[in-house]
């Protein structure tokens, strides 16, 4: 098949250093080449990949130098380009969230599919797809369909990763991990409580935004004391492996409805427990007693976290390989193409 990818502006493809849904984008484009397919990547200019690169932006936006950039006027210049080129294509493979691609592709919406990385939930997603209710749609988990139940979905296919070669790590370090982005929503506040009651140190490596420094700088940052409560900072891919593989357990306290979580299972590919909390789609991705546990409250995340220790970090790999490999995910959205092509 001749495949367009269209990705994120935000971050390069893969990210250089936090970013989820341009690192999925990644390991799908590459996988799709790599099964004989014609894949073209929509993407900034600073993207690595093994896919036709078209690129209407030379860096990521979140790494621009320039003070002042406009992520509404990059997107709809890509989405130019993708809408002129569209006859090279049998699917065109949305990857932007709050269909911000429907008006330019309201014609040909039966040769695209999209899927959508991010909450549904807004108050004005439903009256917008009803608008444009021609469009296929891929979730990725079944919790992230709820709002929009109406919507014309193919399938809920999870996340996968390539990390089969990598080792099972024993968690040696005998600390808790945080990861990702701080944020309200996240809770490193509720993660460094949990730290607290349970005696194990927390060491927090995260990302944070723009519109985030307040909220850390008022709330997350008296709580760090560089001992028992320790924040390295963002890291890359590279780091990001021996941080997770040496932590006893990953806390994902989250407060929001997460529609997948992919911090969760790059923890379960080294071998590394998770605790979480019971928000969006966490009892889906989550095997309770097996790869970790989902809990209601602090008392409950302190009590797992002595319980997901003692876990088989082989077996944490094993249900990890079984559930959440990159080739999975490839070939569940080759099937879905195929019946989108069918259809």
């Amino acid at each position: 098949m001749r495949i367009a990818q269209v990705a994120p502006l935000a971050e390069s493809v893969p990210p250089r250093l936090y970013g989820g849904t341009e690192r999925i984008v990644s390991y799908l484009a590459d996988g799709l080449v790599d099964l004989g397919h014609e894949v073209t990547l929509f993407a900034s200019g600073d993207s690595v990949t093994r896919a036709s690169l078209v690129a209407t932006r030379d860096c990521a936006l979140r790494l621009d130098p320039h003070p002042h950039t406009s992520s509404i006027a990059a997107h709809f210049t890509m989405l130019d380009e993708v809408r002129k080129r569209a006859s090279e294509f049998d699917i065109i493979h949305f990857h932007l969230s709050h269909f911000l691609h429907f008006p330019f592709f309201e014609n040909m919406a039966h040769k695209t599919v999209t899927t959508p990385h991010g909450r549904l939930d807004y108050r004005d997603l439903p009256d917008a797809y009803r608008r444009w209710n021609e469009f296929p749609m891929i979730s990725i988990s079944d919790s992230q369909r709820k709002p929009l139940a109406e919507a014309r979905w193919l399938a809920t296919i999870h996340h996968g990763l390539p990390y089969s070669g990598q080792p099972v790590w024993n968690g040696s370090g005998g600390y808790l991990a945080f990861l990702g982005r701080i944020a309200r929503d996240k809770r490193p506040d509720r993660a460094i409580e949990i730290a607290r009651r349970t005696g194990y140190r927390l060491r927090i490596a995260a990302k944070i935004g723009r519109d985030d420094r307040a909220y850390f700088h008022e709330t997350i940052e008296p709580l760090i004391d560089g001992e028992n409560v320790e924040f390295v900072g963002e890291i890359g891919e590279a780091e990001k492996v021996e941080f997770l593989g040496n932590a006893a357990a990953l806390l994902f306290p989250i407060d929001w409805p997460e529609p997948f979580g992919l911090v969760v299972i790059e923890a379960m590919a080294v071998g590394t427990p998770v605790v979480a909390w019971n928000q969006g789609a966490m009892e889906e991705i989550i095997d309770e007693g097996v790869t970790g546990a989902v809990v209601d409250s602090t008392e409950a995340a302190v009590e797992a976290v002595y319980r997901v220790a003692k876990l088989d970090r082989s077996q944490v790999r094993a249900a990890f390989e079984q559930r959440f490999g990159a080739d999975r995910m490839v070939r569940q959205y080759v099937d879905a193409y195929t019946r989108l092509l069918d259809f």
